[in-house]
């Protein structure tokens, strides 16, 4: 085993892969919540417990994983598997971060289409979400706690929070300004930003430190290879099924539309999933009018990423249009082309700019820009965290706009108890008790479904 990742050939990894597999689908499997569940798992697993990357190298890397478009964890997962054990890592860490979701979603499409009912497959993840709230709300602190190293940045992740949260103030406007803040703080006070001293009973030194560089250097032959590699596997899908099925195919319709959400959703998935279902319900008919929120709430209720509701619209549409297909057979495929061209870019952003980005961690300049972006993501997890625990908590919201204000507020009388009592058990589990992320999911996820049962008669 290597602790050095620049030391010895490129090939080498810094911890086994099979190790890493395991720990990776391990991850998989705890990926509830949306991006700030799924970042707060690894933060809790990859730097907290295993000690296998440094906080700042990670929020490192999810800094630059938030000026991508698609979902930012997703590719922190990439990334930080890209830095363990190279491109193999890579691939295997972000197709394990989106499989389970992938193969639950469309089981949940299947059971939807079947019978026009997904409650009591839905009863069994009651407790999961709940749970969640605790978890990201560790997440925030610890998060924070490190990474918030000036009173300056303390004070743009209040300001991102509350832009966020309460003024609907747009994500790239957020993430610009804290860059900006970032920088010009590194010009006023340039040790705004030098390492802090790592407390002793920190525990072991992690296996990929933060001031360590990659093994894997740029070139503009790699580029090259890595565009040329992933643009035709991007494409090949709709290609072979417009070859196939012929232009007019919904296979064809879905894997082109989906291609361009892709690299357009910044921000996170929420950012692009109100066009999406404008598109899908009025342009292209594949749903109907109310069956996004349904699919939505699949998708929240399953591991992985929020985006992949897409692969429920695909299901969806293309059972209802086959063509010349069988109809079921239709669905699942159009479930993978959609999955395959949502994530795929995932894959080339990282591949290809990560080497050039580690290059540039030391530049001053960019790192500032950086440890701005990250206070920034403070706030974002902070605002994500509070719409989830509204909407997990409360079965009712109303819309609050006043001016410049543009936020939800609780219907008090629709709180869920049996949320309520689950999340309360959750933050007794993760702050009192110290157990880990899996053991306290499995413990609330079978408190909240005998909670359920009880009390709704399932």
């Amino acid at each position: 085993m290597s602790t050095d990742p620049q030391a010895g050939r490129r090939t080498r990894d810094v911890i086994p892969l099979r190790e890493a597999t395991k720990a990776w689908f391990a991850i998989s499997l705890q990926t509830f919540g949306g991006p700030a569940g799924q970042i707060a798992v690894m933060q809790r697993t990859l730097v907290d417990e295993k000690r296998w990357i440094g906080q700042q190298r990670f929020l490192f890397a999810l800094s630059y994983c938030t000026l991508l478009p698609g979902p930012e964890a997703q590719q922190l997962a990439t990334y930080v598997g890209w830095l363990l054990n190279g491109v193999r890592g890579a691939l295997i860490a972000g197709t394990l971060f989106v499989l389970p979701g992938a193969v639950s979603l469309l089981a949940l499409s299947a059971v939807y289409v079947a019978y026009g009912d997904t409650t009591v497959v839905e009863a069994l993840f009651v407790g999961l979400a709940p749970a969640v709230v605790a978890i990201v709300a560790q997440a925030v602190l610890r998060v924070g706690r490190t990474g918030l190293t000036h009173p300056v940045l303390v004070a743009v992740a209040v300001a991102s929070f509350v832009a966020l949260a309460f003024f609907a103030v747009p994500f790239p406007v957020v993430i610009a300004l804290a860059a900006l803040t970032g920088w010009l703080l590194a010009r006023a006070r340039p040790t705004a930003f030098d390492p802090k001293p790592v407390p002793a009973d920190a525990g072991p030194a992690p296996l990929v430190p933060d001031d360590a560089l990659h093994a894997d250097r740029p070139s503009a032959r790699r580029s090259a290879i890595v565009l040329t590699v992933g643009l035709l596997g991007w494409a090949a899908p709709v290609a072979i099924a417009a070859v196939v099925l012929g232009r007019s195919s919904v296979l064809v319709d879905q894997g082109l539309f989906f291609s361009g959400t892709a690299v357009v959703t910044f921000g996170g998935a929420y950012a692009v999933l109100a066009f999406v279902a404008q598109q899908a319900v009025s342009v292209y008919h594949w749903l109907a009018p109310g069956e996004m929120a349904r699919g939505l709430a699949l998708a929240e209720t399953t591991p992985g990423p929020l985006v992949m509701v897409v692969q429920f619209v695909a299901f969806l549409g293309a059972y209802r249009d086959p063509g010349t297909l069988d109809p079921w057979v239709a669905a699942v495929l159009a479930s993978f082309v959609v999955t395959w061209v949502t994530f795929v870019p995932c894959f080339l952003f990282i591949l290809l700019g990560a080497p050039y980005v580690e290059r540039l961690r030391h530049n001053r300049s960019l790192s500032a820009a950086l440890s701005g972006i990250t206070a920034a993501v403070v706030g974002v997890i902070g605002s994500l965290a509070l719409y989830f625990a509204l909407h997990t908590l409360f079965s009712r919201t109303d819309a609050v706009t006043w001016g410049p204000l543009d936020f939800d507020v609780p219907e008090l009388g629709s709180l869920q108890v049996v949320s309520l009592l689950v999340a309360v058990l959750g933050g007794v589990l993760i702050f009192v008790r110290d157990w880990g992320v899996l053991r306290t999911l499995g413990v609330c996820a079978l408190t909240g479904f005998v909670l359920h049962v009880a009390t709704s008669g399932l």
